[in-house]
């Protein structure tokens, strides 16, 4: 399809034909010996075509450098035929010494790096005018062809990656947040990068297969890859330093960071608020890649600029105000996602168990719905969930094999339902959202305890309790002492301050355990 491979593309692979000499390489004669000593170390006796395949260099360059390494008394031929590509070469004692200090200096070995400064010219020119673009109608489709409803969690996403704006999506646990994310990327087009770069003889390493996905045509270079846009997925074990370009000594790499991972397609920040460091640093981190689209790592104490052009993309299921508007300015596209439609959440549960393989009655389809029909209409009355329909399509799975049934018929749909821990727990009236929340006990020092209770107890203390010159309080552990303060003030109770004496965790009162014969 063109829109994966256009005039643009055609220009890039044009422009990326393997290099047959040095110049053309963009690497010294030295970096490139150096780096065959080190596959020769490692391999003992090699063919040249194994060093090309493993570095990418041309046979023609490599037979240059082989030439010289001969020369210089660093290896010898030991076997082969007349063709260069067969020719089987080992290290002479000189250089498996040399081979040695250079791997104790730098053990990095495979794929040749490319030049910083080329990798920056062709970053510059596919970046450019990446923004806005026409994504076509079929692959809108082909991309949300396994969505359920969300219309405008869709048509919102879509719009985002047309002008490479930031989104913020924000809604309770299950909704399908970081699904309709994840989506993003394949609304983009695909770019070309390195796999590894090379700044003053030091590798910094580009690719990751854990978030990039090469695409089926490939550049002449095979130092270059094509890539469909990444998605960089980021949650709760987020932290500042993992945002950081870091040295692998073991790989004798530079390993970059999911800001330049995500380069070229989407970055996800999941479960904001949750992260090990406090977000907003993590946020005040974000500002200036997101602001300039480039960041800087340092490379031997030499800041080094990378491009940083990425959709960025943040999802929450606490408040909105967890984002100020610095940040709000640099992801202001929204969405917010309710409790689904529960003919929805079905629909999602049937898909789950078709694509399981299982075969079920349809009576199993509507026992599921009943538990996220109002209590009204004859349901359960459950808040409806896409998580719940995964999960619960995946229990049915192991209850109906350890039934020892041919297909998931009301036992086996039941006796899942029983199993999965959050509808037991909704069943039970428990908020486990709660559970994550400390209690503070605040002390009020006033002289107008009355009118303090009264203000308290309006604005949602759990308790209040009076104390000689002061009034005891508790609250969330959202409530900070400012706050309550500021609230007293602004209506009329004159405190002389605010100070939280304890901080308790909450705890279930209730098991969701049932111990059965």
């Amino acid at each position: 399809m063109e829109y994966y491979h256009d005039e643009n593309m055609e220009e890039t692979f044009e422009d990326l034909q393997q290099p047959k000499t040095l110049e053309e390489l963009g690497l010294s004669y030295f970096f490139v010996r150096d780096l065959v000593l080190k596959i020769m170390l490692t391999y003992g006796t090699i063919k040249v075509q194994r060093i090309t395949e493993i570095t990418g260099i041309h046979l023609d360059i490599l037979e240059e450098v082989l030439n010289q390494m001969e020369k210089d008394g660093f290896c010898a031929q030991v076997g082969g035929s007349f063709l260069f590509s067969s020719v089987e070469y080992t290290l002479t004692p000189r250089g498996v010494e040399k081979a040695r200090l250079v791997m104790e200096e730098n053990p990095y070995m495979g794929m040749a790096p490319v030049p910083y400064d080329r990798y920056f010219e062709l970053m510059d020119k596919q970046l450019k005018n990446r923004f806005p673009i026409e994504i076509p109608e079929e692959v809108i489709e082909k991309t949300f062809r396994d969505v359920v409803g969300l219309s405008y969690a869709k048509e919102c996403l879509v719009e985002a990656c047309t002008i490479g704006k930031g989104i913020f999506v924000y809604g309770a646990p299950g909704t399908g947040k970081t699904f309709i994310i994840s989506k993003a990327s394949d609304l983009l087009p695909p770019i070309v990068i390195p796999r590894f770069i090379e700044f003053r003889g030091r590798v910094i390493q580009i690719f990751d297969p854990d978030f990039h996905r090469p695409c089926p045509e490939e550049p002449d270079d095979p130092r270059w890859i094509k890539i469909h846009a990444p998605f960089v997925f980021t949650g709760s074990e987020l932290s500042l330093n993992e945002l950081e370009t870091t040295y692998n000594m073991n790989k004798g790499v530079y390993e970059t960071s999911p800001l330049i991972k995500a380069n070229g397609g989407v970055l996800l920040i999941d479960d904001l608020g949750r992260q090990r460091d406090d977000h907003e640093v993590i946020l005040n981190r974000l500002i200036v890649p997101l602001e300039n689209r480039k960041d800087v790592i340092y490379v031997r104490g030499v800041p080094v600029i990378f491009h940083t052009h990425f959709i960025p993309a943040f999802s929450t299921n606490l408040d909105v105000s967890i984002m100020d508007e610095a940040h709000l300015r640099r992801a202001p596209m929204h969405i917010f996602l309710k409790h689904p439609p529960v003919e929805n959440v079905a629909e999602v549960f049937r898909r789950n168990l078709d694509y399981t393989g299982e075969e079920y009655d349809e009576e199993v389809i509507e026992r599921f719905k009943r538990v996220y029909t109002p209590v009204a209409d004859g349901g359960e009355g459950l808040q409806p969930s896409y998580a719940h329909a995964r999960d619960i399509a995946q229990i049915a799975q192991a209850v109906r094999i350890n039934m020892g049934r041919d297909r998931i018929d009301l036992e086996v749909i039941e006796r899942a339902l029983e199993k999965h821990v959050l509808i037991a727990l909704q069943r039970m009236d428990i908020d486990i959202s709660q559970v994550h929340h400390s209690i503070r006990t605040f002390r009020i020092i006033t002289g107008d305890s009355e009118r303090a209770v009264e203000v308290l107890k309006l604005y949602g203390a759990l308790t209040v309790a009076l104390e000689k010159g002061a009034v005891l309080a508790d609250f969330e552990d959202s409530i900070s002492p400012s706050q309550l303060l500021e609230h007293l003030q602004a209506n009329g109770v004159s405190a002389e301050r605010v100070e939280v004496i304890s901080e308790t965790q909450r705890e279930i009162k209730k098991t969701i355990l049932e111990y059965r014969d």
